[in-house]
């Protein structure tokens, strides 16, 4: 498969084409963001383990029936994957409250919610990834009625899978966020749904279940430092530390001029 010329860069990942116009390769950087790219740093090492995490736990969804835009992992930092038309949409699925949420409602993090709570924000930076509610979507025709159904009854099937596969290795699913495309079926003819994106420490809130240590972005948001250590430890229990063991970790600096409003 050819690398052919840069399609779309975002924080987190680049898009290549390919020489199959249905398939594109997503590579992971090293930057971290937080706060609608307010805050900004590199940090050596995370794009491979966004890289290989986000592969297994898409491979292991796959094999219960969800469909996502994963062909296969290319190297350390790449990935060839289906090419999607991005629905502007983040899905958010809240087990136990924190960050946003307990901001908006003065909710105290660490509550654990009596049912999955699903929100929706608009994916767009500029105007800080607003909640909107299901009217919005279907009024401005982001999503139809059908497709949002489905991806619903997707979203909580994966928050059921992701939850018992952390749960297993000692680890609280607190919250997390996926996307979704249109992709090409070639055996239907048709486009079809697909889990996009990533799923790694970068898109989840997981804490450990004894300590609740955060081995997750905030580490990144809330100056806690050990971010990649907290990435290696969320791989190391996946069983796939041996691979990416060279991983190490810089220091940042954090920008002493702004003030950032926490998601």
């Amino acid at each position: 498969m050819n690398k052919g010329k840069k399609l779309y860069e975002g924080k987190a990942k680049i898009i290549y084409s390919t020489n199959n116009k249905h398939l594109v390769i997503q590579h992971f950087k090293d930057d971290a963001t937080a706060f609608n790219n307010l805050k900004k740093s590199k940090v050596e090492g995370k794009g491979v383990l966004n890289n290989r995490i986000s592969e297994h736990i898409l491979s292991n969804l796959e094999q219960c029936g969800i469909k996502t835009h994963l062909v296969k992992r290319l190297n350390m930092r790449e990935q060839l994957i289906r090419r999607a038309e991005i629905i502007p949409i983040e899905f958010i699925v809240r087990n136990i409250a924190s960050g946003s949420l307990t901001k908006r409602l003065g909710i105290p993090e660490g509550t654990i919610l009596e049912k999955p709570l699903l929100e929706y924000c608009l994916k767009n930076d500029a105007l800080q990834d607003p909640i909107v509610s299901k009217e919005h979507i279907f009024n401005f025709e982001w999503a139809t009625k059908n497709e949002i159904k489905e991806i619903d009854k997707i979203t909580l099937r994966i928050n059921d899978i992701l939850t018992g596969l952390f749960r297993g290795i000692g680890i609280k699913l607190v919250d997390f966020k996926i996307e979704y495309g249109k992709a090409w079926n070639k055996d239907k003819d048709e486009n079809e749904i697909v889990l996009a994106d990533e799923i790694s420490p970068d898109t989840c809130r997981l804490w450990d279940s004894k300590t609740e240590k955060k081995l997750d972005k905030d580490r990144f948001r809330k100056d806690l430092g050990n971010i990649i250590e907290g990435y290696q430890e969320v791989a190391r229990r996946l069983g796939i530390m041996p691979e990416i063991s060279n991983v190490k970790e810089v220091n940042f600096k954090k920008p002493s001029s702004i003030k950032f409003k926490k998601k």
